[in-house]
């Protein structure tokens, strides 16, 4: 299969290149750098780009993540996105696997599944941020076959959780240290993955029927047993556990993706945090 990267370069579009490779696939890959540099906010450049490559699928990692501005990264999900389906649309294609994320549930008192609907909320900035995901979902679900990968925050080389990150670095009392998320040691819960996990769950997902799936570790945890552990393997202090809970920090479930074949190889962050890999 000829398949178009869109976000070769980010931290999972890294991984994901040589394992679709690996895996027999033809791969064109774009980004804002690198060899095929392509703003995605350019409606025109993003259409040339999938005409010239006429692939058979698009795997859309698009963020813009590296000034920690959510309102970059909602742009990406929502004009991008705009762009990309379109331009794929233009060129024939029925196959689309988009990044999405895994914290954008309504809340609840256990970890979601998919069944669940996205947050209804109107409170900013979640409000913005869950009506980019839902921007992001209802657009690639336009081609015929969309399959939607809701993943965990990210964690290894390239991610802000990584050593030497900006969670590292506000974990150190670094105020100038940028990163979207919280270092506040509470019952809020989360779902991780790292990054090599996340690509192989999109190279699988090529052959996967539509819809969304949760791309997860097994272990959703609460920010007081998850900090304290990442804090030890970068090296850093460790907050202070505070009590209460963002009543939509619930965590997600992977059982959807696991009976497709796909298990991470670090199934828990306990694990993870220690050996994030290079």
């Amino acid at each position: 299969m000829r398949v178009l990267v869109a976000g070769a370069t980010g931290a999972v579009g890294r991984r994901l290149v040589p394992r679709l490779e690996a895996a027999g696939h033809e791969v064109v890959g774009i980004s804002r750098r690198g060899p095929r540099p392509v703003d995605v906010l350019d409606a025109g450049a993003v259409e040339r780009a999938v005409a010239e490559a006429a692939p058979d699928a698009v795997v859309h990692q698009l963020t813009d993540l590296g000034g920690a501005d959510g309102a970059a990264n909602n742009r990406v999900r929502v004009e991008g996105t705009r762009h990309l389906v379109d331009a794929a649309r233009a060129a024939g294609v029925r196959r689309i696997v988009a990044q999405s994320i895994s914290w954008a549930y309504a809340p609840g008192d256990g970890p979601a599944d998919e069944s669940v609907p996205l947050d209804a909320t109107d409170e900013p900035p979640r409000a913005r941020i869950v009506a980019g995901v839902r921007a992001l979902e209802t657009r690639v679900a336009e081609l015929p076959e969309a399959v939607v990968l809701r993943y965990g925050i990210l964690y290894g080389p390239g991610t802000w959780y990584a050593p030497g990150g900006a969670v590292a670095a506000a974990l150190a009392g670094d105020a100038e240290a940028r990163f979207l998320g919280s270092t506040a040691a509470d019952a809020s819960v989360s779902s991780f993955v790292h990054v090599a996990d996340a690509a192989d769950a999109a190279v699988r997902a090529l052959a996967w029927p539509s819809g969304a799936y949760n791309v997860v570790d097994d272990e959703p945890a609460p920010a007081h047993a998850w900090l304290p552990h990442l804090a030890r393997a970068l090296g850093v202090p460790a907050p202070a556990r505070t009590e209460g809970r963002v009543p939509w920090a619930r965590g997600a479930l992977n059982a959807r993706a696991r009976g497709l074949g796909w298990a991470p190889a670090r199934p828990s962050w306990r694990t993870g945090f220690v050996d994030q890999g290079a």
